[in-house]
């Protein structure tokens, strides 16, 4: 394994400055053009992550493994990735890439021949990201991915955290999904908190942990207060959407997933589980999110 990069990479724009770690090409700081931190700093007593990638799963496994064939693997919460080094290149005052490949430990685990680059770029009030899992194996590559930002909460803009909400862009009357102690689906449908597009966040919304959209309409969200700056957050092409935090926390979550928890006793094979991908021999699936600052 290449040895952990110490230094964090900074960009900026004219509106936007953002610092990466390499340590799970995890986006660390994102601060508006006077300074203002509109993503949570991390505390271990609370919640140790401030944007972590998920690959190549993202929840949980029933029993904590996945099955290939007749041959079960290990696997923790959200995969990997978020915890190894990645390779840094490309490197400009507003972009990155950062790039991360099978290895034999990851052989271990994840018996696959992927590459996991994630691109970076700053364009006034808006962050891009795009992440490619490519396959450069000779069979296909079954993985999941997600995003999985904190934003702060309340944002530093003087509202209440209370009077923070956030906003889909589409009527979502379908029902939302729960996680169990284990973190696993469970089949139970829950009625949507959504009213009107709003979802008013209240701590007693995340006491049972994570609330899920797998019917999600939108492909963009709001978040903030009433009468103060926003974010917009954009998923083009993510299938199931997350919103989470721990009660009382100062951060909210707005996680677009390509890939789902195991649900509750599932044994079947990894590759054709709920929220698993196919990628074929030489090719690339790309997973896209965009963060934008909007003013009142």
């Amino acid at each position: 394994m290449p040895d952990r990069p110490t230094r964090w990479i900074s960009l900026s724009s004219s509106e936007l400055r953002i610092e990466i770690d390499p340590l799970g090409a995890q986006l660390s700081t994102l601060r508006d053009r006077d300074g203002h931190d509109l993503l949570w700093g991390g505390d271990p007593a609370v919640w140790a992550g401030r944007a972590p990638l998920l690959f190549p799963i993202v929840g949980a496994l029933a029993g904590g493994r996945y099955r290939l064939g007749s041959t079960s693997y290990a696997l923790s919460r959200h995969g990997f990735a978020r915890g190894r080094p990645f390779e840094v290149a490309d490197v400009t005052s507003a972009g990155a890439t950062f790039t991360l490949r099978a290895d034999a430990a990851s052989l271990q685990i994840y018996p696959f021949q992927f590459e996991l680059a994630v691109d970076y770029a700053l364009l006034g009030r808006t962050l891009a990201v795009t992440a490619r899992v490519h396959n450069a194996g000779n069979e296909d590559l079954p993985a999941s991915f997600g995003y999985h930002p904190a934003f702060r909460w309340p944002l530093p803009y003087g509202r209440a955290r209370s009077a923070h909400f956030i906003e889909f862009t589409q009527e979502e009357p379908a029902p939302m999904r729960r996680l169990n102690t284990a973190g696993l689906l469970t089949p139970t449908l829950h009625p949507t908190p959504i009213v009107q597009r709003r979802l008013a966040l209240a701590d007693a919304l995340f006491r049972d942990d994570v609330i899920i959209f797998d019917k999600v309409q939108s492909r963009s969200v709001t978040y903030g207060a009433a009468d103060g700056p926003r974010l917009q957050v954009s998923y083009p092409d993510a299938p199931y959407l997350g919103i989470w935090t721990k009660p009382q926390a100062d951060f909210i979550c707005i996680e677009p997933w390509h890939g789902i928890a195991d649900p509750e006793g599932y044994t079947g094979d990894f590759r054709v589980k709920p929220g698993v991908f196919m990628v074929p021999p030489g090719a690339t699936l790309p997973a896209q999110m965009t963060v934008t600052l909007l003013d009142t």
